[in-house]
């Protein structure tokens, strides 16, 4: 392994632990609440619709019948991608590294999709999950530095069969403004900053890696609602 593989490494296994102590134990009620049905501010009604659009966006982007299929909802959060896979008849792996999340994803599963659904508190990228045919990637690498990203996505495509689906915060003078103020005021109680960066730049990380050799660039599509703000894109295999 070379040094900078292993400075990434270390990185990537910096920003997870702030995320899930975040996800996990700060703010762990907020984001269930935020996930429901249930009242909140008219803020976090703008980043509820946000979610629901995107979450509908991704879910466009794969086949209508699912059945036969195995997928990834890699950052499961409280488990509604999951579920609207299943129903259309995938089996999923929906793993989350906050554990106070996936048990919130648990409770909430239908019942007659519960066998269909296969909840794991733990890293995306754990090889112990095996191969899939579709991984998506709902605002679970947000947070973290482009270059993470890219091994991120480059480290799921030889398991993943046909397309890979993640969401980045797209880079716009807002945003970068957002996370340098984040930078200089920090509080233990603020959600991690999200980190902006553009599809041109997550191709140029990806286009010479040996794993992403046979994968091509789809789509892309940016879902703006009030204070939520986030692009979606999709690379397919061949």
């Amino acid at each position: 392994m070379s040094a900078a593989h292993k400075l990434d490494q270390a990185s990537y296994d910096s920003r997870r632990g702030q995320l899930e102590t975040y996800f996990d134990r700060t703010a762990a009620d907020t984001w269930a609440r935020l996930t429901s049905t249930a009242k909140v501010s008219r803020i976090r009604e703008t980043v509820r619709a946000g979610r629901d659009q995107m979450r509908s966006t991704l879910l466009s982007w794969l086949p209508d019948d699912l059945t036969g299929t195995r997928i990834l909802d890699a950052g499961c959060g409280t488990g509604a991608l999951a579920v609207e896979a299943a129903r259309r008849g995938a089996d999923v792996v929906a793993i989350d590294i906050a554990g106070n999340l996936v048990n919130v994803a648990r409770e909430r599963a239908p019942t007659d999709l519960k066998g269909s659904i296969e909840f794991h508190v733990g890293d995306m990228l754990n090889p112990a999950l095996g191969a899939f045919d579709h991984v998506v990637a709902m605002d679970s690498l947000i947070h973290y530095q482009p270059a993470d990203i890219a091994n991120t996505v480059a480290a799921l495509m030889p398991r993943t069969r046909s397309s890979l689906v993640i969401t980045f915060a797209p880079k716009t003078a807002l945003l970068t403004a957002m996370h340098t103020v984040g930078k200089l005021f920090p509080r233990g109680d603020r959600a991690p900053a999200i980190v902006p960066v553009t599809a041109q730049t997550l191709c140029r990380l990806l286009k010479d890696r040996p794993e992403a050799q046979g994968w091509n660039y789809a789509q892309t599509r940016l879902v703006t609602s009030g204070f939520y703000k986030s692009q979606a894109f999709e690379l397919k295999r061949g």
